[in-house]
C-alpha cells in the first residue's frame, strides 16, 4: 500500500507555485494567484489563467495573491489553491491521502509555520513535512550539505529574501528578509508614480524589471538605453506612455536591493571563522526567481568581496531540494523545522 501513496512536495512561493512528485520529478509551475467569484465566494480560476485576470476583473470577480512575504496572507484561498494543486497532480481519482513536504521561509514564526501545515493538512495531505526554504535551495542547487563544510545560500524568492550557512546537514546560520522580487516590481511603479506621474499595474512593473532592470550597470551603452512605458497619468486619469532612461530602473530598486545586500553581510559577519574560509573558496550560490536580475551576481560580489554565483535553473532549486529530501527522510530529519 505504501507505494500507492503519492509523495508531492511543494515551494509554496509568494510569486509561483511548483509542485514535485516523487519518481516523477517537478509536474506543475504556476503562478501563485487565485480569482474568486464574490457571489458565492466560488474559486473560478487559479495559477496562470487567474493571473492574466490580475487587474482586469469586473467588480463580481477578484483574482488575488493568497501568499504575502513567503507566508500565508489568506488562509482560506491558500487552502483552496492547495487542494486545487495536490488533486491536479494526484488524479481525479485518489484514495489515498498523499505526503507533503512544503516549504517555510527561515524567517518565519511558530504561527505561520502552523498555519502552513493546517492549510496543507485541510488541503488533502495525510502527512505534512515543513522544510526550510534555504536549506530546500541548497539542496535543489546541488551543494553537498552533509559535509563538515560550510556553504552559503541566498535565496530570493518572490516576498522574501534568505540567507543560509549550511554545514553537516543543518543550517549554522540564517538571516531572512521580506525584501524581495515583489519589492523590487513595487519600487518600480513608486517611482514611476512620483518622478513621472504615471500609474502602472503590477504586471507591467514585473516585465520592466525582467526585461530592462538591472542591479548595476556595467556598460557606457547601457547608460544611453531607453525604455517607453505605457500607464495612466496620475493627474489626468487618461492612458498615456513616457520614454525613461533604463538606468532610471536600477536607481529605482536601489535602495531594496542595498537591503538584500546588507542582510546578506550580516550573515557573513556572524559566520565562525572555520567556515568562513570555506565560503571564501566556494563562493556564494544564488537561487530564486531575483537571481535572475541582470548583475546581481556582480554587485553581491563587489558589495561582499566573495565570489557569487547564480544555482542552475534558479526558479527550481527549493522544489528539486524539497522533493529530494522528501525522496531520502531519513537523511534529512534534521533539516525539518519542527
Amino acid at each position: 500500500m505504501a507505494s500507492m501513496v503519492k509523495k508531492i512536495g511543494i515551494d509554496l512561493g509568494t510569486a509561483n507555485t511548483i509542485v514535485y512528485v516523487a519518481g516523477s520529478g517537478i509536474v506543475l509551475q504556476e503562478p501563485t494567484v487565485v480569482a474568486v467569484s464574490l457571489n458565492d465566494n466560488r474559486v473560478v480560476a487559479v495559477g496562470g489563467e487567474a493571473k492574466d485576470m490580475l487587474g482586469r476583473t469586473p467588480e463580481t470577480i477578484v483574482a488575488s495573491r493568497p501568499m504575502r512575504d513567503g507566508v500565508i496572507a489568506d488562509y482560506v484561498i491558500t487552502e483552496a489553491m492547495l487542494r486545487y494543486f495536490i488533486q491536479k497532480v494526484s488524479g481525479k481519482y485518489w484514495f489515498f491521502r498523499p505526503e507533503v513536504m512544503i516549504c517555510v521561509p527561515a524567517g518565519c514564526t511558530q504561527v505561520e509555520k502552523r498555519a502552513v501545515e493546517a492549510a496543507t493538512r485541510s488541503a488533502g495531505a495525510k502527512e505534512v513535512y515543513i522544510i526550510q526554504e534555504p536549506f530546500a535551495a541548497a539542496l535543489g542547487a546541488g551543494i553537498a550539505v552533509g559535509e563538515a563544510s560550510g556553504n552559503m545560500i541566498v535565496d530570493m524568492g518572490g516576498g522574501s529574501s534568505e540567507a543560509a550557512v549550511i554545514s553537516l546537514g543543518g543550517v549554522v546560520v540564517s538571516k531572512s528578509i521580506r525584501v524581495s522580487g515583489n519589492s523590487l516590481d513595487d519600487a518600480i511603479a513608486v517611482y514611476l508614480k512620483k518622478k513621472h506621474g504615471l500609474i502602472i499595474g503590477e504586471q507591467t512593473a514585473e516585465q520592466l524589471k525582467i526585461n530592462f532592470g538591472q542591479a548595476m550597470a556595467l556598460a557606457a551603452d547601457d547608460q544611453s538605453k531607453t525604455v517607453t512605458i505605457k500607464g495612466r497619468d496620475t493627474i489626468q486619469g487618461l492612458p498615456r506612455s513616457v520614454e525613461i532612461k533604463a538606468t532610471e530602473l536600477e536607481a529605482a530598486m536601489r535602495p531594496k536591493l542595498a537591503q538584500i545586500v546588507n542582510m546578506v553581510k550580516s550573515v557573513l559577519e556572524e559566520v565562525p571563522p572555520e567556515l568562513a574560509s570555506d565560503i571564501i573558496d566556494k563562493g556564494i550560490v544564488l537561487s530564486g526567481g531575483t537571481a535572475l536580475l541582470k548583475n546581481f551576481d556582480r554587485l553581491l560580489t563587489e558589495s561582499t568581496g566573495v565570489p557569487c554565483h547564480v544555482a542552475e535553473e534558479p526558479l527550481l532549486c527549493v522544489a528539486k531540494g524539497t522533493g529530494m529530501a522528501l525522496e531520502n527522510l531519513d537523511l534529512y530529519k534534521l533539516a525539518l523545522a519542527k
